[in-house]
């Protein structure tokens, strides 16, 4: 099913969300308050500390978590307020993910690894195919289509799961730690290609990161600590990103 978007100008909207785990003395907040925007057309860095409500965050504008209080509005779209099956549908039309472990298929080849959410979402296996090819040459892997995932680098595998986020063109990129498995050069490369392939006009991308080797890909920074939003800094190109 495919939804209407409404005009917004914030891809993410985030106002006043909270997120507890665990009932009474156990009670732990994962998030606390947080309000944020977040717009189209920029690279936006999550960061802080582990613990401090990072993957919390993303997993809540994504539509994987329920907040505990609070609105959370993507794409102009009510996620608080739909249905399961609704946000199932949603997360499949409008959002891609890329995770720190890659979660390949050991048996599928790249471009059959790549085309896989095309499949879910009904189509014929030579259109998903062709799509796929189409995206894994655009990461850089036109002669590693056939390749299985125990024949690629770690990098050519992030690239591969890069591709498979992008392949049914998401408004909404979100990558969990997607360096932390990689070398410092193959750590830049991806992130290098999340910059020039996904970053468009239309869509935003949300890395949450503890690399501080790749700060200076970010547009914009949040610094994050003990569930709350401490630091929102907006960088001109070229500028030096400075932690809080």
């Amino acid at each position: 099913m495919t939804a209407t978007l409404t005009a917004t100008e914030s891809a993410i909207r985030l106002k006043g969300v909270t997120k507890a785990f665990g009932t009474g003395e156990s009670k732990t907040l994962a998030l606390d308050d947080v309000t944020l925007d977040l717009p189209y057309g920029e690279l936006v860095l999550l960061v802080g500390q582990s613990g401090c409500g990072k993957t919390t965050l993303i997993s809540i504008a994504a539509g994987l978590l329920d907040p505990t209080a609070g609105e959370v509005e993507v794409l102009g779209k009510n996620l608080t307020r739909m249905s399961g099956t609704r946000k199932v549908n949603f997360r499949g039309e409008f959002i891609g993910f890329v995770f720190q472990q890659y979660n390949l298929l050991p048996a599928m080849n790249a471009v059959e690894n790549a085309c896989v959410p095309l499949l879910i979402a009904g189509w014929s296996r030579a259109r998903a195919l062709e799509k796929a090819a189409e995206v894994l040459t655009k990461v850089g892997l036109g002669n590693r289509m056939k390749s299985l995932p125990d024949q690629l680098s770690g990098g050519q595998q992030q690239r591969v799961a890069i591709a498979r986020a992008l392949v049914h063109d998401p408004k909404i990129l979100v990558c969990d730690e997607p360096t932390a498995a990689l070398d410092a050069a193959s750590g830049r490369t991806v992130m290098e290609l999340i910059k020039a392939v996904a970053c468009q006009p239309d869509r935003a991308v949300i890395v949450v990161t503890h690399d501080s080797r790749v700060y200076d890909f970010g547009d914009r920074i949040v610094e994050m600590a003990d569930g709350r939003v401490e630091k929102v800094s907006v960088l001109t190109p070229g500028e030096t990103f400075q932690p809080a």
